[in-house]
């Protein structure tokens, strides 16, 4: 255990480097939620209805691509090598449900895809291990030779209290009068884990990341450090998609309308003027030549084509970028057939078998961790089974399972977990059906049987 002198330093240590990370993940925070500043272009002093438009004019597609993401990956279940009750993945996975993991996991997916890392915490609990997502902004992890597990982490939980964790135990700590500082409260607390119980799940692997782009570089950006994950590298993008729809609407108030003018003629007063302006009439002080010293008028109206294909065309950028499928971008989806919706979703459903590789591993080193605390023993080879997502025709999958039971010999009950849609529930439910189901058939075989037997000496005799 750390000493009470140690605890503090090293968490004044972890708070710098959690305030160093947290403005540029502030900052991906603003455009994930749609609050991304206003455009720069726009002058301090311009009039309600300009900034008005500027703010209304905010068309979020970084939302888009980590929902879309986070849509295409959950966990369903937890398989091992042979019968699950010898193997243990079963009660692993009571573990996984005690915890509500099946809605959670999506809060660990989401901040992983639009951060580049998120965390999971698993401490020791009353009934079960306790599993845990934490957002990047709130936990900060330091890592050293060993990539799996970090060598300390520091969670902020409220304003007043923070924890730091390391391999053998865990630090409650409040901030002191002084901001930089902070005092513990309470002993600390041992968790039996072994190592510091923090997971960390990742967008990518970058084997780079520790000696990334020169100082200079990312001055001439205009970022402390590069930034990971979906929307890092899409924010230009939405910059010009912002800035492109704020010029549509500007387009939209003052010129997408037939204004007539007249030339020679003002209003006498203000209601007068309040009644020219409701018919977009314009006036001008000056009267021509001629015999009727006025002159009327009108400004064609302006095409607004041209700023509705720019967007489109930003937005096609983004799902090029993204890998997302651009029907979920500009919603451009007009009767399709199952093989031409798959084709269009290819390169999307490559991009979520790698980020199901990342994460599986992370969830599984969670679960691992999870039944090394609840005494639950569990074989290397087990992995977290996932969700068929993928627009595949229904009919046409169940027809490649049935072919590749008649025809290669695999046992039905092996490929129900490859039904689109199957939960891990409903195929224990299936299994158990069909045990049941096959213990009658025998009975009524046997039943038959012996019926037939008896039959066949009445009419000997």
């Amino acid at each position: 255990m750390l000493s009470d002198a140690q605890a503090v330093k090293q968490a004044i240590e972890l708070k710098g480097v959690r305030n160093g990370e947290r403005i540029q993940l502030d900052l991906i925070r603003r455009y994930w939620k749609g609050i991304q500043r206003l455009p720069e272009v726009i002058p301090a002093n311009a009039p309600r209805e300009v900034r008005t438009m500027a703010r209304i004019a905010r068309v979020n597609v970084c939302a888009i691509v980590v929902d879309v993401l986070a849509q295409s990956t959950f966990v369903d279940g937890f398989r091992a090598a042979g019968p699950p009750d010898e193997d243990g993945d079963n009660a692993v996975w009571d573990i996984w449900q005690a915890n509500k993991m099946d809605a959670r996991q999506t809060g660990i997916h989401r901040a992983a895809f639009a951060y580049g890392a998120s965390y999971a915490i698993v401490l020791p609990g009353d009934t079960a291990p306790v599993i845990r997502g934490v957002s990047p902004r709130n936990l900060t992890a330091v890592y050293g030779d060993d990539p799996d597990w970090p060598e300390f982490a520091f969670e902020r939980r409220s304003k007043t209290l923070w924890r730091l964790y390391d391999k053998e135990g865990i630090y409650n700590l409040r901030p002191t009068s002084q901001s930089s500082e902070f005092e513990l409260i309470g002993p600390p607390m041992a968790h039996g884990a072994g190592v510091t119980p923090v997971v960390r799940y990742l967008d990518e692997e970058d084997l780079d990341a520790d000696d990334d782009v020169t100082a200079d570089v990312m001055a001439y950006m205009d970022i402390a450090k590069p930034m990971r994950g979906q929307i890092a590298p899409l924010i230009s993008v939405q910059d010009q998609i912002d800035l492109t729809t704020f010029a549509l609407k500007g387009a939209e108030w003052y010129s997408a309308f037939r204004q007539r003018w007249a030339i020679g003629w003002k209003p006498d007063d203000e209601e007068q003027k309040v009644q020219a302006g409701a018919s977009q009439l314009w006036t001008f002080d000056q009267s021509p030549e001629g015999p009727d010293g006025m002159k009327l008028g009108e400004f064609g109206q302006t095409d607004l084509s041209g700023y509705i294909e720019s967007r489109q065309a930003s937005m096609k950028h983004v799902a090029a970028l993204s890998q997302t499928p651009v029907h979920e971008l500009i919603g451009d989806l007009v009767n399709l057939s199952a093989e031409a919706l798959a084709a269009a979703e290819k390169g999307h459903e490559r991009k979520v078998d790698e980020k199901k590789a990342n994460l599986g591993e992370s969830h599984e080193q969670t679960l691992r961790l999870a039944a090394k605390l609840g005494n639950v023993i569990v074989p290397d080879g087990a992995e977290v089974v996932w969700r068929d997502t993928s627009a595949r025709a229904f009919a046409a999958t169940v027809d490649g399972l049935g072919k590749l039971s008649q025809m290669l010999g695999i046992p039905p009950q092996e490929l129900w977990q490859r039904v689109p849609g199957a939960t891990r529930q409903e195929i224990e439910q299936w299994k158990e059906a069909a045990a049941n189901s096959s213990a009658f058939d025998e009975l009524a075989r046997m039943l038959e049987a012996e019926s037939g037997a008896g039959a066949q000496v009445t009419v000997n005799g």
